[in-house]
Formats: structure tokens, C-alpha cells, sequence
């Protein structure tokens, strides 16, 4: 049950993680056995975080979810452990990441990957916990969830790894976050209207649907074109034809802006009706997300090991 509560699920994308701060960090003159040892470090300590974070939320929501059938596997794993063991399971898990961090920095003696450590934990608290509770509070749960789910995780593996930021990461960064939050906003969706009817005001909630879906097409857009962008300079002067690749990313994001252009059209005839039919074929729509998720995060692992690749062969 304390697996379920921990949300598995999450295990790809921190794998996905690990690979694209590893392909945009990696220099053969300075990768050793050492910083191999640091990367898989820093994938167990972003992995434990990771965890806290799923039960922080799982606990956080827990009333606001039992009231959603979808997400009942949830409350009932909670139940049949009780809260305090989900609490207990928190408190070993946090021993665990220091137990973790401290022989990390001492083999990383850096203090930007300490500072990236400590923002990530206080966020995953911040967005889960009251008072601030994050989550529940409209552009600040949209900057908190981009920073977790990918500028800090991605950033502490290639600062393990790098010694300074390169621009071209940086520009991968920057659609790459796009990227992710314009995937999450279906989720956001999906969860519209329990989300509204518990006074849970998270982005999608305080935009209205019509309009966070089409931000969410935006930025699934833009981030595209800031990533192929970063993945031509990188690979242009190393193995240019390998740039092929990136067509995997154009059609995955062709994929899931077909839907959300559909999930637009119905946001836009529920808003504009009030009718129930429509609601239920937004819900209906939203649940596709996880699908549309692995097809978009999917296209830019392969092509970060498509980078890492070029500068291994190099």
C-alpha cells in the first residue's frame, strides 16, 4: 500500500530526468567512474524526493479525493495504512535524502547542488502543506510544480555532472519546462471541477479551462521550438544528421495538440452552455493525459540520448 501512496508512476520521468541532465552535461575529457557514481546518486536522491513529494500530496488531497472515484485507489491505500504510517514513512524517507545528500556533497563539494537540494524539499512541503500550500494558489502552483518537476531536478544532475551552465542547456531547459507544465495542465483539467467545488484555486481553476487549454497549446508550441533550437546548436557541429530525430518530438507535440484543440472546443461548450454532457466529455478527454504525457516526455529522452550519443561518438 505504501507503494501505491509513493505513486510508481513517477519512476519514468525521474529516469527521463537523469538522461537529459546526463546528455547535456556529458564531456568525455571529464567523465570518470566518479561522476558516474555522482549521477546515480543524484537520480536516488531526486527518486527519494520525488516520493515525498507523492505522499505529501496523496495526504494533502485526501479528503478533496475522496470524493473523486478515479483517484479512490488512493484514499483507500491511506486508509488501510492510517496516516501515521504515511507520516512515519515521510520522516524515514527525509533521514534516507540526508542520509544521501551528505556523503553526495562530500564527493560534490558544491553549494548551488545544496541550495537546489533544500529548494526542491521546501517546495515539495510548500505545495502539498499548509499554510502556503501552494498548490491552491494559482500562478505560484504553476512556478512551484515547473521548478520541481523540472528547472531543479535537471539542473542538479547536470550541475553534478557539469562545471558551468552552457546556453544551449539553457535554452533546452527553458522548453523543456515549458514542455512540462503545458502537459500537466490536461491533468489540471481533468481535475477542474472537484479541484473548483473544494476551493482548490490551481492555475487551471483560476484561467478557466478554454483559456488554460490553449496556454497549454502555447507553450506545448513554443517549448518545441526552444528545444529543437537547443538540440540544432548542440548537434549541428557533431553528427548533424542525427537531427533527424528531433521529427519524434514534432510528432508527438502534433499528437497531443490535436487533443488539446479538441479539449479546447469542449471547454469552450461547457463555458459557453453550462451544459453536463460537456463536462463529463472534458473529464472524459483529460484522462488521456497520462497517454499524452509519455508520448511527449518520451520524444525528448530519446533525443537527449540522441545528444549523448553525438558526443560520445565525437
Amino acid at each position: 500500500m505504501l507503494k501505491v501512496v509513493s505513486r510508481p508512476e513517477f519512476l519514468p520521468a525521474n529516469c527521463g530526468l537523469l538522461v537529459m541532465g546526463l546528455a547535456w552535461a556529458y564531456d568525455s575529457s571529464t567523465f570518470n567512474n566518479k561522476t558516474l557514481a555522482l549521477a546515480v546518486l543524484s537520480f536516488f536522491i531526486i527518486t527519494v524526493v520525488s516520493a515525498i513529494g507523492a505522499q505529501l500530496n496523496t495526504l494533502g488531497d485526501h479528503e478533496l479525493d475522496s470524493t473523486e472515484p478515479r483517484k479512490r485507489y488512493l484514499v483507500e491505500a491511506t486508509n488501510h495504512l492510517g496516516t501515521s504510517t504515511v507520516k512515519t514513512a515521510l520522516a524515514t524517507e527525509l533521514v534516507i535524502c540526508v542520509t544521501l545528500i551528505v556523503p553526495f556533497l562530500l564527493l560534490q563539494p558544491k553549494l548551488e547542488l545544496l541550495l537546489l537540494w533544500l529548494a526542491a524539499l521546501f517546495l515539495t512541503f510548500a505545495y502539498n502543506v499548509p499554510p502556503l500550500r501552494l498548490k491552491a494558489r494559482s500562478w505560484l502552483a504553476m512556478l512551484s510544480l515547473t521548478l520541481v518537476l523540472s528547472v531543479l531536478p535537471v539542473t542538479f544532475v547536470y550541475l553534478t555532472i557539469g562545471s558551468q551552465l552552457d546556453p544551449f542547456f539553457a535554452l533546452f531547459l527553458a522548453g523543456q519546462s515549458m514542455t512540462v507544465y503545458a502537459i500537466i495542465i490536461p491533468t489540471e483539467t481533468r481535475d477542474y471541477f472537484s479541484d473548483r467545488a473544494g476551493n482548490v484555486r490551481t492555475f487551471t481553476v483560476a484561467l478557466g479551462l478554454t483559456r488554460a487549454t490553449s496556454f497549454a497549446m502555447t507553450l506545448l508550441t513554443a517549448g518545441a521550438a526552444l528545444m529543437a533550437a537547443a538540440f540544432t546548436f548542440a548537434l549541428v557541429s557533431k553528427q548533424p544528421l542525427l537531427l533527424v530525430f528531433l521529427l519524434v518530438i514534432f510528432a508527438a507535440d502534433a499528437y497531443v495538440l490535436r487533443n488539446l484543440k479538441k479539449l479546447r472546443r469542449l471547454s469552450s461548450q461547457y463555458e459557453h452552455t453550462n451544459e453536463s454532457n460537456f463536462a463529463e466529455e472534458v473529464v472524459e478527454l483529460s484522462t488521456h493525459n497520462p497517454k499524452w504525457i509519455t508520448f511527449v516526455s518520451q520524444s525528448i529522452v530519446l533525443m537527449s540520448i540522441v545528444l549523448l550519443v553525438a558526443k560520445i561518438l565525437s
